[in-house]
């Protein structure tokens, strides 16, 4: 045996292998979709209208929700309706998508309110650990990253399992019709790629996230 004097071995976790290699759920993996303009012509609500679109595709089943309404965040109570609607969306997701619009050089204020009305946990729950998450952003001017970049960031202090694929759009009023579909181009296809991989990903992991995200230290506190 390894000698780990600073480790109490009662909380190590060692893989049940037979539980991870047993059949995983069947229902259609849940997507919730979160995008970060209050505009009426709204690119970044186009882009993720447009990834609800594939998602379904893809045999997903998809919420998405509309920000117009949530407060600021300590600007209301956490029983606010649009705050509860919110949680709740993110509790019954197994994934999420966020897409931000880039607005001096990272996502808008909307987009980071909703993030931030997400605890880490709420009593023994925990809206956002393990799931899985695909980011992508629009701009108005040409193809940047820093909203996605952001977004990773808050992927990983929200404990999700960011997929490595994203999406940039520039430009974006050159990129959807009137109606508000997106044109055919290789950033288009971007989009399917991501929508495709986070099914994937979601599909491999949703049933292991529990697992994947436990972690020694707390375990250890929680006895």
């Amino acid at each position: 045996m390894v000698d780990l004097p600073n480790v109490n071995r009662t909380f190590l976790d060692h893989p049940d292998l037979e539980k991870l290699n047993s059949p995983g759920s069947a229902h259609p993996p849940r997507v919730l979709l979160l995008y970060g303009s209050l505009r009426e012509r709204s690119y970044s609500r186009f882009l993720a209208e447009e990834a609800q679109r594939l998602l379904h595709e893809f045999g997903a089943e998809t919420r998405m929700f509309n920000p117009s309404g949530l407060p600021l965040p300590d600007d209301a109570e956490a029983d606010h309706p649009k705050v509860q609607e919110l949680r709740e969306l993110s509790q019954w997701s197994e994934a999420h998508v966020w897409v931000s619009p880039e607005r001096h050089g990272n996502m808008t204020g909307i987009m980071k309110t909703q993030i931030d009305w997400l605890p880490l946990s709420v009593g023994g729950v925990r809206p956002t650990q393990g799931r899985t998450l695909a980011v992508m952003q629009v701009s108005g001017g040409s193809q940047s990253f820093n909203a996605v970049n952001n977004l990773r960031i808050l992927g990983r202090w929200m404990r999700m399992i960011t997929i490595p694929n994203q999406s940039s759009v520039p430009k974006a009023y050159q990129e959807f019709d009137e109606a508000g579909r997106m044109l055919p181009s290789p950033l288009y296809d971007r989009v399917v790629d991501v929508m495709e991989e986070l099914v994937k990903f979601t599909l491999l992991l949703r049933d292991r996230s529990e697992y994947l995200v436990s972690r020694y230290s707390e375990r250890k506190a929680e006895d």
